[in-house]
């Protein structure tokens, strides 16, 4: 077996791998039903952590077989975890009441103990858009007024001042979101898919994090290239308006080393179903299969698979240019694969790969 990325004899410098995380769905399927896929999503931040990952993140989706109200599932996951941060990838903020998900994520942050990492996007569905409810602008600009407004309230500002009778509070009183927890607006991310957008996160104070789709790619730019450009982007961006040192970069990628031939076989046809299926690829039974073309829109592209022997997965994560230029390197774990396969890879990810990567345990 092979990796799909090419592997050159003289590697790119790769920055020091400070954090190792993964993004898991929190899938399930019929047969086994919601209320198992919870428990197992819990049991893989367990593992996770004991493991030594720095942290967890997870996917929300809507009206699917997948988690869509991430930040009770967090809560609930801090209460059997005690260092692994507890990230969202991502919460798209046109279908969120800004105000109410700061009080969530607020509740949320101070009962795990200040562990949350709130990864927020401007992305939209138009299925969504028809249960959720038509707005006045379109779906980004929509997303980015909602973005601004929560903001402001996770920051704890003043959304209102009572400037008259039967308000319920005196006049002049000034109304915030309470509980507030007041370092987790330094932990607010975007998640970014472009150039365009990783410079808007900077120039909003965000940190980003980089997923597996990306747009935006120049003709016959790779993938990997790429996601370096968009990262150096921000990280520049950052410099010249806030004046300070850029927050770490977190990306998510599909990295999958094969310690027995049948893992390789298996992270191989999984390898394949990315590139033919893209988003469609590694579907829990049931779950909606969306319609999608196998070819992308020009200037679309979806990540490479690492996969082959965990020697040739280091040397490609290495010469990766995408993932050499991040500060955390987030498995994107296959939606599919059931608990025992999840903590599988990220133990042979954590104890055949990482450490090549400058990585140990924290």
């Amino acid at each position: 077996m092979t990796t799909t990325a090419a592997v050159s004899s003289a590697p790119a410098p790769v920055r020091s791998k400070q954090r190792l995380g993964f993004n898991t769905r929190v899938s399930y399927d019929d047969l086994r039903g919601p209320a198992a896929g919870l428990r197992d999503g819990i049991e893989l931040f367990r593992a996770a952590e004991a493991l030594g990952y720095q942290s967890g993140w997870v996917y929300q989706r809507h009206f699917d077989h997948y988690l869509s109200s991430p930040l009770p599932f967090l809560s609930a996951v801090g209460q059997h975890t005690e260092r692994i941060a507890l990230g969202t990838a991502v919460l798209p903020m046109r279908y969120q009441e800004p105000v109410l998900l700061a009080e969530a994520a607020g509740v949320t942050d101070l009962l795990v103990g200040e562990r949350l990492q709130l990864a927020l996007s401007a992305g939209a569905t138009a299925a969504f858009d028809a249960v959720f409810g038509a707005v006045d602008t379109d779906a980004r600009t929509e997303a980015q007024r909602r973005l601004r407004r929560f903001l402001g309230a996770v920051s704890g500002e003043a959304l209102h001042v009572v400037d008259g009778p039967d308000q319920g509070a005196p006049v002049g009183t000034p109304l915030a979101v309470t509980p507030h927890s007041p370092g987790l607006r330094s932990r607010v991310r975007q998640g970014v898919a472009s150039v365009g957008s990783a410079e808007h996160a900077a120039e909003l104070g965000l940190g980003i994090i980089c997923g597996t789709v990306l747009h935006g790619l120049a003709e016959g730019e790779t993938f990997p290239a790429y996601q370096a450009r968009v990262i150096a982007a921000f990280r520049a961006r950052w410099q010249a308006v806030q004046g300070t040192e850029p927050p770490p970069v977190a990306v998510a990628a599909s990295v999958l080393p094969g310690t027995t031939p049948d893992l390789r076989e298996r992270y191989a046809s999984y390898d394949e179903q990315r590139r033919t299926q893209g988003m469609a690829a590694s579907r829990p039974a049931g779950a909606l299969t969306p319609v999608v073309s196998a070819d992308l829109p020009a200037g679309m592209r979806v990540s490479p698979v690492h996969h082959g022997t965990p020697d040739q997965v280091a040397a490609a994560v290495l010469d990766d240019p995408g993932l050499a230029a991040a500060d955390e390197l987030v498995l994107f774990l296959p939606p599919a694969f059931a608990l025992p396969d999840n903590v599988r890879l990220l133990r042979d990810l954590a104890r055949e790969v990482a450490p090549a990567l400058g990585w140990s345990a924290g």
